[in-house]
């Protein structure tokens, strides 16, 4: 059973950035590609990012593309978000999620979720 626990929200204004944090406990974090979704109030859970487990492949929603950095570090079994040029439309929950096997972009193949962090871009 792993833990995923995310870190980081908040309120920004629009143009700035920020870091989301998960970090992972209870199971062997490098065995899972991990990928980030997010949430807007009335709306469905979207894809954002995610990350093969040794790093080397990324994958982007258009939207974020560009502006988020998906990035882990398997010492610290912790994935990150980078958040740049943030805009009014990024606000959301944000959640990671992790997989078995190769990242995937549907939400529905990931087997552990954290309860998210929310953030809020003010214009």
């Amino acid at each position: 059973q792993v833990q995923l626990v995310e870190s980081g929200g908040g309120l920004v204004q629009a143009g700035g950035s920020l870091r989301l944090s998960c970090a992972a406990s209870g199971g062997t974090f490098s065995s899972y590609a991990m990928g980030w979704f997010r949430q807007a109030p009335g709306k469905e859970r979207d894809f954002v990012a995610a990350i093969s487990w040794n790093g080397i492949s990324t994958y982007y929603a258009d939207s974020v593309k560009g502006r988020f950095t998906i990035s882990r570090d398997n010492a610290k079994n912790t994935v990150y978000l980078q958040i740049n040029s943030v805009k009014p439309e990024d606000t959301a929950d944000y959640y990671c999620a992790a997989v078995v096997g190769r990242p995937t972009r549907r939400a529905g193949e990931y087997y552990y979720w954290g309860q998210g962090t929310q953030v809020t871009v003010s214009s």
